[in-house]
């Protein structure tokens, strides 16, 4: 690895978390503002949605493209340019002059920040191994996991002196903060040798073994699946938060930061038993912890029970996000290093694409009803739990 960074795992995980940081902070700065978008550009909840679904997309087909040009180019000079567009994106999202042009540019600034994204967990594939790589994806998801902590509370705050404008003003300060990390703090890390060409159907034969590859779906499914649901939870808290509740926009952000803290207690969870305990064991025990906070989430739902309840079953489920997450990682990348970079893109792709799917489903019944949300979240742990049946532990079977 050739970041200035070489002997310093925190000060490493620190830059790359910085570039993971654009998936949270482009999704959920801006929640907090959702009503007050809905009043300023006359539309409707489902609409406003629906630029949150156009940004996940981005963020998720993205990366099928970021990803591949990684493997061809280097890390470097891909993020270089993403994240100088990123500032001219984000600053055109804040003068958008309606709805439609604003769903239309948030599909834009969310496909320029998937590099972010997929290349820092490719350097990341670069350098480390085996339980290597779970101790320091562990580490990074939990500094990465800041940026859902501060950028609800941080976005509030910019509302509150300006307006949702200011947000994505902010936001393209981010992309010019970046811009100059990236030439301040990042080297190349993949050698020319062991690059790949950049033919095209090269490109889609690395992206054919890799749908071929049992256990590398299995994993990237089920992470996929699970954070469709974290998706589900960003697009229906807000509404179900503020107007079924009646949380203040301040006290949201508050309570969205604290689930942020619960995918870090889960991500430091993995990280002292990695080494202690097998990997596949601790991806059991978050597997079995989403399914339950889910079901538990359906269940408050369904009979209409106190807020408490409802945000301790997220709060559980957003840690077994933290346990699933940089586990599932090591297992699916582990055999991939000489394509890490589309490696990382398909996981990173069915994460957001698989959130664009969700987030629209949960307002289906209007921004006053949560049931569709509690649905929705439940459905995506049962079909975590068949994806690592049929696929991982099918194989396992098989191959015994």
């Amino acid at each position: 690895m050739n970041v200035k960074t070489n002997n310093h795992p925190v000060l490493l995980a620190l830059i790359l978390s910085a570039f993971s940081a654009l998936g949270p902070f482009t999704v959920d700065m801006y929640l907090s503002s959702l009503p007050q978008m809905m009043n300023y550009f006359g539309t409707n909840a489902s609409l406003i949605q629906m630029s949150l679904t156009s940004g996940l997309l981005g963020l998720g087909l993205g990366q099928l493209v970021t990803g591949p040009l990684s493997d061809v180019y280097g890390r470097r000079k891909p993020l270089l340019i993403s994240m100088f567009l990123y500032l001219l994106a984000s600053l055109a999202c804040a003068f958008s002059p309606n709805i439609g042009i604003f769903i239309t540019l948030r599909f834009i600034q969310g496909f320029i920040a998937s590099a972010g994204l997929v290349i820092s967990r490719a350097i990341v594939r670069d350098r480390y191994s085996g339980i290597e790589m779970v101790k320091f994806t562990a580490l990074l998801t939990m500094i990465s996991n800041v940026a859902p902590l501060i950028s609800p509370t941080a976005g509030s705050a910019v509302s509150t002196f300006t307006s949702w404008i200011g947000v994505f003003i902010f936001l393209g300060l981010l992309g010019l903060f970046l811009t100059v990390m990236t030439v301040w703090g990042v080297k190349e890390s993949l050698p020319v040798d062991q690059r790949v060409s950049g033919n095209f159907m090269e490109v889609l034969g690395n992206y054919g073994s890799l749908l071929r590859d049992r256990a590398f779906m299995g994993y990237a499914l089920v992470n996929g699946i699970l954070f469709s649901g974290v998706f589900a939870y960003v697009a229906g808290t807000p509404f179900i938060y503020q107007n079924m509740y009646g949380i203040s926009p301040q006290l949201f952000s508050i309570l969205f930061a604290l689930n942020g803290l619960s995918i870090i207690l889960g991500s430091e969870f993995v990280k002292r038993l990695a080494g202690r305990m097998d990997e596949h064991r601790i991806f059991r025990i978050g597997l079995m912890l989403a399914f339950i906070t889910t079901a538990a989430i359906l269940i408050v739902v369904l009979f209409h029970g106190p807020f408490f309840l409802l945000f301790m079953s997220i709060f559980l489920f957003a840690a077994s996000i933290g346990i699933i997450g940089p586990v599932s990682f090591t297992l699916a990348m582990e055999s991939q290093g000489h394509i890490a970079g589309s490696a990382a893109a398909v996981l990173g792709t069915l994460q957001f694409a698989l959130g664009a799917v969700t987030s629209p489903l949960v307002g289906m019944a209007g921004e006053n009803s949560a049931l569709p949300f509690g649905v929705t979240i439940f459905m995506t742990s049962i079909l975590a739990v068949v994806a690592y049946l049929f696929l991982v532990k099918g194989q396992a079977s098989a191959l015994q």
